[in-house]
């Protein structure tokens, strides 16, 4: 089955009333799949599907990519996203200019020497969870950085607002974890 363009999106009103009590197949990609606009690949169910998508299309976790009205069935976008730790620096600019410069030096080269990738946006630091979780938050509470906190998220809320390649730097080859956002009762 080609796919050329995204249909619509499972949060969406219409989609979701559309798609509750139909069946769902789901096209899982992993986080390097997701980045692709040309893939071809088995659905849960077994159908192959070959993604021809346009230079501008990004998929996005619960993108609708076939409806079949009379037999109400779809095919939709399931991403395996892991977490990212996102760091934000909004507290630095209150700093006087020499304690803010060391501390984004210090927070660069504490980032850099665990050759961990990351994606500046705005005041926010972002990194993908590459090891374990309290590994990174003991590297930032050991560090202890002034005016600078830090949380863990869920990659899908990252992942729509990035560039493509800041999207392949936190995600081209980190490992998959991910969550499902299509109706329960969908298949």
């Amino acid at each position: 089955m080609l796919v050329e363009s995204v249909l619509g999106n499972a949060t969406e009103p219409g989609w979701r009333d559309r798609l509750a009590g139909a069946h769902v197949d789901r096209l899982v990609l992993d986080q390097w799949e997701a980045q692709k606009r040309r893939l071809r690949k088995r659905t849960s169910g077994g159908v192959e599907v070959a993604l021809s998508l346009a230079r501008d299309t990004r998929l996005r976790d619960g993108d609708i990519l076939t409806w079949d009205d009379p037999r109400r069935t779809a095919t939709v976008v399931h991403l395996m996203l892991g977490e990212v730790m996102a760091v934000e620096l909004g507290g630095v600019a209150a700093l006087p200019p020499e304690t803010l410069i060391r501390t984004v030096v210090e927070l660069g080269h504490a980032i850099g020497n665990q050759h961990w990738p990351a994606v500046v946006r705005g005041t926010t630091v972002y990194v993908p969870v590459t090891v374990d979780r309290k590994v990174m938050d003991s590297v930032m509470r050991t560090h202890a950085f002034a005016g600078v906190s830090h949380t863990f998220v869920d990659s899908t809320e990252v992942m729509a607002f990035l560039a493509p390649h800041e999207a392949r730097r936190l995600f081209g080859g980190a490992g998959a974890a991910g969550h499902v956002h299509v109706p329960a009762e969908a298949g």
